[in-house]
């Protein structure tokens, strides 16, 4: 799968002057509701309109969507606008409801998607197909995870594949629904260069005012396209109404996005950027340098910890090192959430390190 260029035939393939997008409400309420987005959604730069038909909620009690009845308005939609249609698909039953009804992109959900059985499931109904499949990332920030889902596809001879990033869940509180991790989905880019990659800054931010933010940071990342949540009344939405925008905004939105070249031949732009990069891999090895030797004084203190029998981890000092180094870093440009990681991974293999001197 790494090295097959097939996977980026179906987008080449739309022939497209901007970057994909997928438009359409978080949910099909009415015949009615769909056939109104469809419209004010048909002569902008939208590729697929969306709607959600089925709807997995955490409790029971809530809206899980209309239905099979709901493909049906789909249906009338894509005769009415030509837009092609994409929703979300579970189990085998909705696969197979999909393509009686000429959905044309089925997308995996982030709660199916952590669930390797239901994929199989999937795949095993999908398999050999010609339809564009996507797989949303799953709700935790599990790389191999996401990436076993995509495989599954593939592996039931599904070529026309993308990955779909709406952020990963966390008990932080942060000011998005979804955190972005933008490390995972770079990670992804970098092993499948061919694998189309979407964002969902619907899903990442829960808020319609940081749309915009995200899906511009998406596109600095070379993402292939968007997947964004559009109503006619999104205060009214059935479902996730925070998070949707009026397909007016959405084009407004279109015209505001700053499209980014992969890169350009420029002789004075290839020196400065050649310069660059230079101090940044002087700056990488320096910083490798001192965090090894911050490992050897881990080991020096794991060594008297082990002669005085002290325990390893201790929770006053790390809590200190820790408001510390965050508040040094914010001041010195660096995001809070970036330190925090940043030190909590040092501190881990730290302890690694004294474990290793004290059991070895």
């Amino acid at each position: 799968m790494e090295n097959d260029k097939s996977l980026r035939n179906w987008l080449n393939a739309l022939n497209l002057n901007h970057p994909l997008v997928i438009a359409g409400p978080c949910s099909a309420e009415t015949e009615d509701q769909v056939l109104k987005i469809a419209h004010e959604l048909k002569n902008s730069d939208v590729s697929f309109f969306r709607a959600g038909i089925w709807k997995p909620r955490t409790r029971p009690g809530g809206f899980e969507g209309v239905g099979a009845i709901g493909l049906k308005w789909l249906q009338k939609a894509k005769a009415e606008t030509g837009l092609p249609m994409a929703i979300e698909v579970a189990n085998a039953t909705h696969v197979k409801l999909a393509l009686e009804h000429d959905i044309d992109v089925l997308w995996i959900g982030a709660r199916t998607t952590v669930n390797p059985f239901a994929v199989q499931e999937i795949a095993d109904a999908l398999e050999n197909t010609d339809k564009i499949v996507l797989v949303k990332n799953p709700v935790n920030p599990d790389l191999a995870l996401w990436i076993g889902g995509i495989e599954r596809l593939y592996n039931a001879g599904i070529r026309n594949l993308g990955a779909i990033h709406r952020g990963f869940s966390t008990y932080e509180k942060t000011k998005y629904r979804n955190i972005p991790e933008w490390q995972l989905p770079i990670e992804l880019q970098s092993r499948f260069p061919d694998l189309p990659l979407i964002g969902d800054p619907s899903h990442i931010t829960g808020r319609r005012d940081l749309i915009q933010e995200v899906s511009q940071q998406a596109l600095d990342l070379n993402y292939d396209g968007l997947i964004i949540e559009s109503h006619i009344d999104p205060d009214n939405a059935w479902s996730d109404a925070a998070q949707q925008i009026t397909p007016t905004v959405l084009k407004k939105l279109f015209e505001d996005l700053r499209m980014r070249k992969l890169t350009v031949e420029e002789d004075d732009f290839n020196s400065r950027m050649a310069k660059l990069r230079i101090s940044i891999d002087e700056a990488d090895s320096k910083l490798l340098e001192i965090l090894g030797n911050r490992m050897k004084v881990a080991e020096q203190i794991g060594a008297l910890k082990k002669e005085k029998n002290v325990a390893i981890l201790q929770n006053k000092r790390w809590n200190e090192i820790l408001d510390k180094m965050t508040e040094t870093g914010v001041s010195k440009g660096l995001t809070r959430e970036f330190v925090q990681r940043l030190f909590e991974a040092v501190h881990l293999e730290s302890i690694a390190h004294q474990e290793r001197v004290i059991n070895g």
